[in-house]
């Protein structure tokens, strides 16, 4: 199984240091909570994880191997949950989810099924049909979860994933992302959320780019 590491890696913006030099290793099957105040450098650590950040120092691993640039990334199965969503308003919510496994090579019939299972697991199954623009913020983050479930990552990593859900839907994705966790994925959340937080295996405080653990990984 495929376990995600992090030795001594540095980010800085210019003189800014976004991430100051921070070690870690979430193992394969494991959910790890990031958290902090905006600014905190929660988001620079997960784009730097996830191959979009090249580390002004150290060196960040999937599998054992050095992680080199996004494209790699995510042909090695690490997949991203971004702030925001950035679903295509011009699609529907099931194409929103079939369109990236089409284009990665899944076969039709493969991506239907995958996108079935996926927005099931996010309760949106009966709304696969509507166009983004017809879906409540809420309903868009849990499509953007879906999209990426439905890839079966080896590491998934999500950037504040229960930002614009009521109590009832955070639970959904958080079911979800401990779902994948379980299946033998790692899981690394960004979150503000204390009660998304909890629900983690372990949590890391970023403050001003600074990491502390405040429940490691057992």
């Amino acid at each position: 199984m495929t376990a995600l590491e992090l030795e001594t890696v540095e980010v800085r913006y210019g003189g800014l240091l976004a991430v100051a030099p921070v070690s870690f290793t979430v193992p394969a099957g494991r959910l790890l909570a990031v958290t902090g105040p905006s600014g905190a450098g929660k988001s620079s650590l997960l784009w730097l994880m996830a191959g979009a950040l090249e580390p002004d120092r150290g060196q960040v691993r999937v599998g054992g191997t050095p992680v080199g640039g996004r494209p790699e990334a995510a042909a090695r199965g690490v997949a991203v949950i971004p702030q925001g969503n950035g679903l295509a308003a011009v699609l529907t919510a099931r194409e929103n989810v079939v369109v990236p496994l089409l284009d990665g090579g899944l076969a039709p019939d493969e991506a239907d099924a995958r996108a079935h299972e996926a927005l099931e697991l996010v309760g949106l199954v009966e709304w696969g049909g509507h166009l983004v623009e017809e879906l409540s913020g809420g309903q868009q983050q849990r499509v953007a979860v879906a999209r990426a479930l439905a890839t079966r990552p080896a590491v998934l990593l999500a950037d504040e994933p229960t930002s614009e859900l009521d109590s009832r839907n955070r639970e959904i994705v958080l079911t979800a992302l401990r779902s994948v966790a379980h299946g033998g994925a790692v899981v690394v959340m960004a979150t503000h959320d204390p009660e998304a937080a909890a629900a983690a295996d372990g949590e890391l405080a970023l403050d001003a780019g600074e990491a502390t653990w405040v429940r490691p990984l057992g």
